[in-house]
């Protein structure tokens, strides 16, 4: 192969990032691009004509992830895959998945500028629906791919108005009779590697342009019902009360605790969601329902966590005379990354003279499924105060294109192997 790569271009990755977050519901606060409503469908159409550009071959599968093809010299090898989302939660910012993508799409054209061709192909993926603002059930692009979301599953997601993710993709035209073609085999995709911010922060404060992460937390998500005795404020006293939402706040302190007192190496407990019944100012309620996420780098520990708070939860049940169910939404298992990847960017760290630190990430992300059929890695670049999931997402386009340049190391070496 001839010609030496260029350095990325923080110009470009500003133009391509601006760019999608053009398509964006509620620009007044925020970036909200919500699974195949039209801004996020106008921008999956921005991105394919990016690709375009650069001369990939564009390819869709059942579920909607979309892989724009640069053809290595031995196209029958396992390709390299990198990419992210472009979906976002609600009033988001600009940087959470797109990063990943730019930084893709960036990859590619400072490979071809250089006039290289490697034996493997290269793919840049943007997943369908890493985050679970519509049908409540993250990476379903990517959860697919790794054979955990069939057709029967897709007709079973609803979104808040009652359409299944199988009806709305058919709607649009994806080929969901080939449903059972979207899982990939261990052998079909030789190594895939995310770039992605950083959303704790962790980079900022030690100073590091490039975060190399060991291992992807994962979610044990369980959704809670407390039901206790619904009665008036001024006329229950407070021996006779059966509250349902005090009963629920003694539950999420208890998993609160859990989470605070952990020993393993990361943990992380959230209750997001609450619903009250009837949430009105006079009266006590008789139902919540709350949703409990834990997160963990030991799969083990993390279920270990969560049956420790079923049995703390029954019991102030018990003593609160409320009863409480608890089901399980979904578990998944923490992804290791691969080490022999996270050598190939250390030293392309070192080469490229980019400060670098081993990291863990919290959040969850495509790579942590796709790692069920391929050897995976991330790389993070910093995020101003670690804010992510809001409109003050911040991450500096030079701090992108930096760890551009060692995603596009990292890409060339793995499809030359």
């Amino acid at each position: 192969m001839a010609g030496n790569l260029g350095r990325a271009d923080a110009g470009q990755i500003q133009a391509w990032l601006e760019a999608i977050n053009e398509f964006n519901s509620t620009p007044e606060f925020g970036t909200t691009r919500v699974l195949f409503t039209e801004p996020e469908v106008k921008a999956r159409e921005y991105v394919k004509g990016e690709m375009r550009k650069l001369g990939l071959k564009i390819q869709e599968d059942a579920i909607g992830n979309i892989f724009g093809l640069y053809e290595g010299t031995e196209p029958n090898l396992a390709p390299v895959w990198t990419g992210s989302h472009i979906d976002t939660v609600l009033n988001a910012g600009m940087f959470d998945g797109m990063s990943g993508v730019v930084a893709g799409l960036e990859a590619v054209r400072l490979i071809k500028e250089a006039g290289l061709r490697p034996r493997r192909s290269l793919a840049v993926v943007v997943y369908t629906s890493e985050e679970p603002t519509r049908f409540r059930l993250g990476c379903l692009g990517s959860r697919a791919l790794a054979g955990k979301l069939d057709a029967a599953a897709a007709y079973a997601l609803h979104d808040a108005e009652g359409k299944s993710l199988y009806e709305v993709l058919a709607d649009l035209g994806f080929p969901v009779g080939d449903f059972a073609q979207v899982a990939k085999k261990k052998d079909e995709v030789f190594a895939a590697v995310e770039l992605h911010i950083d959303q704790t922060g962790v980079l900022e404060k030690a100073g590091q342009t490039v975060g190399i992460v060991k291992t992807i937390c994962a979610p044990s998500v369980l959704e809670v019902t407390v039901e206790g005795r619904q009665s008036h404020a001024g006329g229950t006293s407070m021996s006779e009360r059966r509250d349902a939402y005090m009963a629920a706040c003694e539950m999420a302190l208890a998993a609160e605790k859990l989470g605070r007192e952990s020993t393993s190496e990361y943990t992380t407990v959230t209750v997001g969601k609450v619903q009250v019944i009837p949430n009105a100012v006079n009266v006590i309620p008789g139902k919540v329902l709350f949703s409990l996420d834990i997160r963990d780098a030991d799969f083990a520990y993390k279920n270990k966590l969560a049956a420790d708070f079923r049995q703390q939860a029954e019991a102030i049940a018990t003593c609160r005379g409320v009863n409480v169910t608890i089901r399980e939404v979904n578990n998944d298992h923490p992804m290791p990354c691969d080490a022999h990847i996270r050598q190939l960017i250390e030293e392309n760290c070192r080469k490229l003279q980019v400060p670098y630190m081993q990291t863990i990430s919290g959040a969850f992300h495509d790579s942590m499924l796709v790692g069920e059929f391929a050897p995976v890695a991330m790389i993070f670049v910093p995020s101003h105060g670690g804010i992510s999931h809001s409109p003050q997402e911040w991450t500096d386009f030079a701090e992108i294109a930096a760890g551009t340049d060692v995603l596009t190391e990292t890409l060339l070496a793995l499809a030359s192997a």
